[in-house]
């Protein structure tokens, strides 16, 4: 009976072999009993037979209605078998399995038009480094959905392009999760169709930084195109809603520009309070819009690099996207884009990296990961993922980033921009409520599985002893 739920909970072979593999092992041991009462001449019940049979069906059906009584608690909910979806999760969690999770998340995902931004620096007509801003969120966890998109989009783009790539957390939140690897293909191969960006604009304003409250702005103009990223450190934060980013690429518009937000998920150690930090926010972003636009566009030079640490793993909170860095330089200011293939960062961290920068020359700048949900689901922790610095050496992280820096100024040289956003239409997001649905299912089943465990198969064994008392 214990084999058959066990098989029939977490196999995907159809049920004649797994009563098949049910019954093997437990028939074998049988075989010794029969063969040894031949041998010394004693006679077997024939009742026993009958009794081996009469079990058999009745630990068949405790196993059924076990089974048909839980997945009424998913089929009821999100009309699917709670047991298949069991199954889909245990093959991701002990076997790396995304597709039969997935084809769950394509069903019960919605079709939306998502954003693509991108922001690429040309050096000698060749690209030298690409920023990419996607309108969608990094997650749900591990392998599936959109949680390793970042790092797919910079390998893709890396190897295409034969340059620096940066991937940083868009203002987005779990609403906007991937639901299966062909979404994930249809955006990277969408991204890469319009990688020829438009005009190209050898002008830009110096690194600019305004503070509102316990909100960071900081803001280059590119061109026409102003780059922003936002951060409330040393306080927590967490994904930013994207009403803040339509309510900044407004403000840039109604002042002649476009826009690219980032939001620099780089802090992270109690609660976060969004509604305080939206206003402030708001007012830190139009600031730095003002302030930038005060000084006047001066020929820049870019240079990139990226290390990755080979020591560092996502059970640490590193994806395989490693470390990126890209520094500008306006006149005599050299400013740099640090991004980092993690979940958000401990509270402090980016201070020192910023620190740690100034001492090779780099004045100012921003630290960003890319809110990679490889991470996440990989170890036992409250969190379910390590931030950026919590358990790795954080002295060999700022080395790395050193590293990375300093060969990014190595090759330093004269640089264009150009920039481009685009819609891809219809693509199948699994949205934070569903997830909160599925974890509401799952949550529901343990408990029917608990009381259906005790009632079922207290009954069953009852009956089974009741059978072998009275044949």
């Amino acid at each position: 009976m214990l084999r058959l739920l066990v098989f029939s909970t977490t196999s995907f072979a159809d049920f004649g072999r797994m009563f098949f593999s049910s019954l093997l092992q437990p028939a074998l041991c049988t075989i010794p009993v029969f063969f040894m009462g031949s041998i010394i001449g004693y006679n077997l019940d024939a009742q026993l037979p009958i009794f081996i049979i009469v079990s058999i069906l009745i630990a068949v059906l405790t196993v059924l209605l076990f089974t048909y009584f839980l997945d009424r608690v998913g089929k009821r909910t999100l009309r699917i078998a709670s047991s298949s979806l069991f199954k889909a999760f245990f093959a991701n969690w002990t076997e790396g399995l995304n597709a039969p999770l997935e084809s769950f998340f394509e069903k019960l995902g919605s079709k939306q038009n998502v954003r693509i931004s991108m922001l690429t620096f040309k050096a000698n007509k060749r690209i030298k480094a690409v920023i990419v801003v996607p309108a969608l969120h990094p997650g749900p966890f591990k392998n599936l959905g959109s949680s390793l998109l970042p790092s797919l989009i910079q390998t893709t783009l890396e190897n295409k392009l034969q340059c620096v790539v940066s991937v940083p957390h868009g203002l987005v939140g779990h609403e906007l999760d991937l639901s299966s690897q062909i979404q994930n293909q249809r955006v990277i191969e969408s991204i890469l169709d319009f990688t020829d960006s438009s005009s190209n604009h050898s002008k830009a304003t110096p690194f600019v930084r305004t503070r509102k409250n316990e909100a960071t702005a900081s803001c280059q103009i590119f061109g026409d195109c102003s780059l922003l990223t936002l951060t409330i450190a040393p306080k927590s934060m967490e994904d930013l809603p994207k009403e803040l980013d339509s309510f900044i690429v407004e403000e840039a518009e109604k002042r002649g520009l476009s826009a690219l937000v980032i939001d620099a998920h780089n802090s992270i150690e109690g609660p976060f309070n969004i509604n305080e930090s939206i206003v402030s926010l708001r007012e830190a972003s139009v600031a730095g819009l003002r302030k930038a636009l005060s000084y006047e566009r001066s020929p820049f030079e870019v240079g990139a690099a990226t290390v990755i640490p080979k020591e560092f793993t996502v059970k640490e909170g590193i994806g395989s996207g490693g470390i990126s860095v890209i520094v500008t330089r306006v006149g005599d200011q050299k400013a740099a884009y640090v991004t980092i293939d993690g979940n958000n960062m401990i509270s402090g961290l980016r201070e020192r990296i910023l620190s740690a920068l100034g001492e090779i020359g780099i004045v100012d700048g921003e630290i960003l990961t890319t809110d990679t949900h490889a991470v996440c689901g990989v170890v036992l922790t409250g969190r379910g993922y390590h931030p950026v610095g919590e358990i790795i050496d954080q002295s060999k992280l700022i080395n790395y980033i050193k590293q990375a820096a300093t060969n990014a100024l190595d090759n330093v040289e004269p640089a264009e921009a150009s920039w481009r956003t685009e819609i891809i239409p219809n693509v199948n997001v699994i949205g934070e409520k569903q997830i909160e649905t599925l974890c509401l299912v799952a949550d529901k089943t343990a408990k029917q599985a608990k009381r259906l465990a005790v009632s079922l198969f207290s009954a069953a064994s009852v009956l089974l002893i009741l059978l072998f008392t009275f044949l």
